[in-house]
């Protein structure tokens, strides 16, 4: 890929796709489940561009969203009804009854009082809600605080007592249609156990449910598969599979996975240029015309992401990469080698397709960047870059 070449045509700050790397990835998981029925459903926030979405609906992708602007996403791009999941915590009475309107496959509920509301919506349209449940099974994902989601002091599902009380409520009521069991315990799992563990509790919930002849049809996994920024090491998907296989122990239903990050994580490159180089007494900062606003998660999370300079590889010393952003959060590495650097070279941020362009923002009205696809050695735009003008957009008419 050449980056110098893109940079040029298209500009900085810029995020590239390789959409030959997205269709591998999907495979790869598609094909570990190859022996039971599946139904590969990406994570639309991990990176919501229309055209990757467009890319992953011909592969035969389902979607996993969490607003209806997300299923609105996915049904432009192609996306099959019975194909789309909506989930979340918080969905307005809006979504709710939009989704249903939709016939998407099934709701995603997380707590009781959002099942209490869908049936009050489903009656009203005089429509039925297919559903499924999050069941939290607190365990321990040993990722990350802030993307761990399946202990008890998440925000996310319901314990398994409150689930059984649901799923029989459900059963009873003439609005609402149980098919579904979901759980997610996290993102950027690089540890298979507490997955199959998490399996294995909600499995034993599916035996007792239809045990109750509550026929659950769709067993959701989740997703929060990890990869490779620095020195993780991958999962192996035969043994992620077959260890959910197991713990199901013969039951007859298809696996909903939900990957985000696994599928385009490693597929995208955000391109910065080198403003200057400047030096407090003994520090060097390598300033550049990406930001914070641009890719957020090494100001969030403390996120490592690889760094190269195209075209230079020896080290000049310890150095921080810095956007123009007046925060001292703006950055992108700190205490990192790297060599020494003019103005207009160009520098990649590597494992930048999750997360990066789908949580940026316009802060400091500075206009998100431009994203671009490469296919099969070609390269085309996917979205354009912004302008001022489509910053103020909706507040000119207000002045």
């Amino acid at each position: 890929m050449d980056f110098n070449e893109l940079a040029r045509e298209y500009g900085t700050p810029l995020y590239v796709y390789d959409f030959d790397y997205i269709t591998n990835r999907y495979n790869m998981l598609k094909d570990a489940f190859s022996a039971r029925k599946s139904l590969i459903c990406y994570a639309v926030k991990a990176n919501s561009n229309l055209s990757v979405l467009k890319l992953l609906a011909s592969l035969g992708a389902g979607f996993d969203c969490v607003s209806i602007g997300e299923v609105r996403r996915a049904l432009l791009a192609g996306a099959k009804k019975y194909q789309i999941i909506l989930s979340g915590v918080g969905k307005r009475d809006d979504e709710l009854e939009e989704a249903l309107k939709s016939d998407i496959l099934m709701i995603n509920l997380e707590s009781e009082a959002e099942m209490y509301r869908l049936e009050d919506i489903t009656k009203k349209l005089n429509l039925k809600a297919r559903i499924s449940i999050r069941v939290n099974p607190d365990v321990d994902a040993k990722t990350h605080p802030y993307i761990s989601t399946g202990l008890n002091e998440n925000k996310f599902g319901v314990d398994i007592n409150t689930a059984k009380k649901m799923y029989i409520h459900a059963k009873n009521s003439a609005a609402l249609e149980p098919v579904g069991v979901h759980f997610h315990i996290g993102s950027q799992l690089t540890n298979i156990e507490p997955i199959i563990e998490a399996a294995g509790i909600v499995s034993e919930l599916m035996r007792e449910l239809k045990a109750l002849e509550i026929d659950i049809k769709f067993f959701d996994v989740g997703g929060g598969i990890g990869i490779i920024y620095q020195n993780e090491t991958d999962i192996s998907l035969y043994d992620y599979a077959q260890g959910i296989l197991a713990k199901l122990g013969g039951q007859d239903v298809t696996i909903v996975c939900e990957p985000g990050r696994f599928i385009v994580g490693n597929a995208g490159y955000f391109l910065t240029s080198v403003l200057y180089e400047k030096f407090n007494k003994q520090k060097r900062f390598i300033i550049v015309d990406g930001a914070m606003n641009d890719l957020i998660r090494p100001s969030l999370y403390g996120a490592y992401h690889g760094i190269s300079v195209v075209g230079k590889n020896t080290s000049a010393g310890a150095c921080d990469v810095v956007g123009p952003i007046c925060e001292s959060g703006d950055f992108f590495a700190k205490n990192l080698n790297l060599p020494a650097c003019e103005s207009g070279d160009i520098i990649v941020i590597k494992s930048a397709g999750a997360y990066g362009f789908s949580m940026s923002s316009n802060y400091n009205s500075r206009a998100r960047a431009a994203e671009v696809a490469v296919q099969d050695k070609a390269h085309r735009l996917i979205r354009k870059r912004e302008n001022f003008e489509d910053i103020i957009a909706l507040e000119k008419e207000f002045i």
